[in-house]
């Protein structure tokens, strides 16, 4: 089948506005990179989600989750197959200390409303920019708070299509990974409990943490954050600055100079300098200390 055929299909249950043939992926990712996928579709309801799944499933068509394109590097050649995002799918509702988030919700954005609501607990998400389904994919966490220290259950789409709830326990959360991430199931909900909270204090602790990310991190460029794992016993960021690496890269890509461990896109890189620049790291701080720096982000698609 063309993607034309697969746009024609994916019409019969989805707005047809909501399906775009041959989209440019560099407006949805945050380091600004990337080709374009052969079918991007964004549904509206669950249904609708679960439907492109069941799809692509049912007709071996390579399907990619986008979230908020934080954690993403997509190459040049774009992606082929189906390209989804939840992005429609951001309700977040608060019912005492209870807070429901569906998967396309900034983690910031209920972050905020929790503490709106004087809910604490969720303060450390506050400066995050991922989506909810990707913060739950990955055990999302910043300044000593994860994900696993507040959830209680996710709802997620198998590979089929099947719809199963997920208790905190069978998330398998750990450092950056999770049963999502493993068995390649897409998120829908989750549902979070926090605790009740002084409003001046939780107040004061997302200012201090939104002035910590402002000061140390290289926000005023596109990149695609945090891009290595933390090593064992050892910080990824001293690693490449104790390498004499800041301020290095290739081509527009460039190990930020405020920050060693993001990788920024100074304005004109490609997703081949940037990836290029990611594997120079490795390389240096391998040749320099003989430690294997495995990458935070992932990295899809086609080269040119």
């Amino acid at each position: 089948m063309t993607k034309e055929q697969w746009a024609k299909d994916l019409a019969q249950n989805i707005n047809p506005a909501n399906i775009k043939l041959d989209e440019s992926l560099q407006q949805y990712t945050m380091t600004k990179l990337g080709g374009k996928a052969d079918v991007y579709v964004l549904p509206e309801t669950e249904d609708e989600a679960a439907a492109v799944i069941r799809y692509a499933h049912t007709n071996n068509i390579p399907l990619l989750m986008l979230g908020n394109g934080s954690n993403m590097v997509v190459r040049d050649g774009g992606l082929r197959g189906i390209v989804v995002t939840f992005a429609h799918l951001d309700e977040i509702r608060i019912n005492g200390d209870y807070v429901y988030a569906q998967s396309g919700a900034l983690i910031k954005d209920v972050s905020k409303m929790a503490a709106t609501a004087s809910l604490t607990g969720f303060e450390f998400a506050c400066g995050i920019p991922g989506s909810i389904g990707g913060a739950m994919a990955m055990n999302a966490g910043a300044y000593g708070g994860e994900i696993k220290d507040i959830i209680i259950s996710s709802k997620v789409l198998t590979k089929e299509g099947e719809i199963l709830i997920l208790s905190k326990e069978e998330l398998e959360l750990g450092y950056r990974q999770s049963i999502i991430a493993k068995k390649g199931y897409y998120v829908l909900s989750s549902e979070f409990q926090l605790t009740q909270g002084i409003q001046e204090e939780i107040d004061v602790k997302i200012a201090d943490l939104t002035y910590q990310r402002a000061s140390k991190q290289p926000l005023e460029y596109p990149s695609a954050g945090s891009v290595f794992k933390r090593p064992p016993g050892h910080f990824a960021g001293k690693l490449i600055q104790d390498s004499g690496l800041q301020g290095k890269g290739v081509g527009g890509a460039e190990v930020s100079t405020k920050h060693a461990g993001f990788i920024v896109n100074k304005g004109n890189a490609t997703a081949t300098d940037y990836i290029a620049t990611i594997q120079m790291v490795q390389r240096v701080v391998k040749e320099k200390f003989g430690i294997d720096l495995e990458t935070e982000v992932k990295i899809v698609g086609d080269d040119l």
